[in-house]
């Protein structure tokens, strides 16, 4: 018996037709071999995008842990008033939070760290952690209204990455770069890169699948770049191997797995021709691009002293903004450390110190080039911290604060949202939304939008579901559009 032969005869119906003539493989390749679906770039789905999009590229800053709310953007004079006294059980009774806190009935009310000022035009409320981003405000877009659904750090990244709690879902880079296909030839369309502070006791993990493709295809997953050494592995010849040879070993290559990917009609096929491909191109614009030495040393030194650190989030920073010059669509940095259940008076000026400086020199970098107009910048987490103290209150090196879904605060720049405004409100204890709520898809909604993307037509059929990013709902925040 013929193991092959056998795997034939027993092929489905469904298999059989989704390895038909218009099989996403055969889709997949023709888009590898540079015919072009729109002015500009390559690959995408053909009716897209739905209408005129106002930004091209993202940037999302996410910052893994949490960042607490209260203590940086969330102004509530009522706090500092019932510092050290039981939270009102109006605000918390029935809701969940960490296994940490348990019930929340009797926490005290915990006083922001550092205090808090207005600042531009626009009066935005920032603490002291953050001067640099107080300098930018009338370039930002606050929501403080969101909420999730999410007390834990993996469920909660997930739902905002990919709009699912648990892995195998699309993250939003892969379904940009599914539905828009890319912009540049020569560096992937979706680059991932990760940054810690030092010294901090956070135990946060970088997953794959906080930038993976999930039941898409692989070739739109994020391409991670490493914090030292080289950023991509392998993309040097072996020595001895000149660059025509290894040109002629790859068309071989590709030669026969378009023959497999024709008798197959298997998408991984097409994805294994366009990674050796890319992998070609980026030996030359990998190292192009990691070379600072033709960038001006003050627009290098304005994201901090950290800058010329590789693994850093300043190094990261510089790095995004030449990534999106070069026509990366979706840029996603993380940086752990935000999980401050114990270390508010330490570890989060640690935190502020190493993610302030560059966040703000991105804007203002992007603006100067007039990148900004066309690229969404997003800075935030997967949600806030409780108003209320986890720790003892006696004891202020400890202070600490839990998980908090019910109300939390980011911002966004450039790309389509309004400029200098402040959208949504909690309530009087940062603990609930009290105005213009914006759940988790309502922003993934948006954030499609702003690209062109009618979040409710971008598809994908995987057992026999048709997925999208916002899952079954979500609507865009038509308040934060310019």
């Amino acid at each position: 018996m013929d193991p092959i032969c056998e795997h034939h005869r027993l092929i489905t119906r469904r298999q059989l037709f989704g390895r038909a003539a218009t099989g996403i493989g055969v889709a997949a390749l023709a888009s590898l071999l540079g015919r072009e679906t729109q002015a500009g770039q390559t690959g995408g789905l053909k009716e897209l995008p739905h209408f005129a999009p106002k930004a091209k590229r993202v940037i999302y800053l996410f910052q893994n842990g949490a960042p607490t709310h209260v203590d940086l953007f969330d102004y509530k004079p009522k706090i500092k008033e019932m510092h050290g006294k039981p939270v009102p059980e109006e605000y918390v009774g029935g809701k969940r939070f960490s296994t940490m806190t348990g019930s929340a009935s009797g926490k005290l009310m915990l006083a922001p760290v550092e205090p808090f000022a207005q600042h531009g035009k626009s009066g935005a409320w920032v603490s002291n952690f953050l001067p640099h981003t107080a300098r930018i405000v009338d370039d930002l877009c606050f929501i403080k209204s969101m909420h999730t659904e999410q007390v834990n750090h993996a469920p909660a990244i997930s739902f905002m990455l990919s709009g699912g709690e648990t892995p195998g879902r699309p993250t939003m880079g892969a379904w940009q770069t599914y539905g828009l296909g890319s912009m540049n030839d020569n560096l992937p369309s979706f680059v991932v890169m990760t940054s810690i502070s030092k010294g901090t006791t956070c135990g946060q993990i970088f997953y794959d699948y906080y930038w993976g493709s999930g039941f898409l295809p692989s070739r739109f997953q994020g391409v991670k770049f490493r914090g030292a050494g080289e950023p991509v592995l392998y993309l040097g010849n072996p020595d001895g191997m000149s660059s025509d040879v290894r040109r002629g070993q790859l068309d071989d290559l590709a030669k026969l797995n378009e023959l497999n990917l024709k008798r197959a009609g298997d998408p991984e096929i097409a994805t294994r021709i366009a990674q050796y491909e890319m992998a070609y191109r980026m030996q030359t614009s990998v190292p192009e691009l990691t070379d600072f030495t033709k960038e001006d040393p003050k627009i290098i030194d304005a994201y901090g002293p950290n800058v010329r650190q590789q693994g850093t989030f300043a190094y990261n920073c510089l790095m995004a903004r030449r990534l999106v010059e070069r026509g990366v669509r979706f840029v996603q940095l993380m940086h752990a450390g935000w999980d401050q259940h114990g270390s508010l008076t330490t570890e989060l000026y640690n935190q502020c110190r190493d993610t302030d400086q560059p966040s703000a020199a991105l804007v203002k970098d992007l603006k100067r080039l007039g990148l900004l107009e066309d690229t969404l910048v997003i800075w935030g987490g997967e949600f806030g911290r409780t108003p209320f103290i986890q720790g003892n209150i006696a004891d202020r090196p400890r202070w600490g604060r839990d998980h908090h879904p019910y109300a939390f605060t980011l911002w966004m720049a450039g790309g389509g949202v309004k400029p200098g405004l402040t959208y949504g409100a909690s309530d009087d204890l940062a603990m609930n939304v009290a105005k213009d709520p914006v759940h988790v898809h309502d922003f993934q909604a948006t954030v499609l939008h702003l690209l062109g993307i009618d979040h409710e037509r971008l598809t994908y059929k995987f057992q026999g579901r048709n997925f999208r990013l916002t899952d079954v709902h979500g609507k865009v925040v038509q308040g934060v559009l310019a």
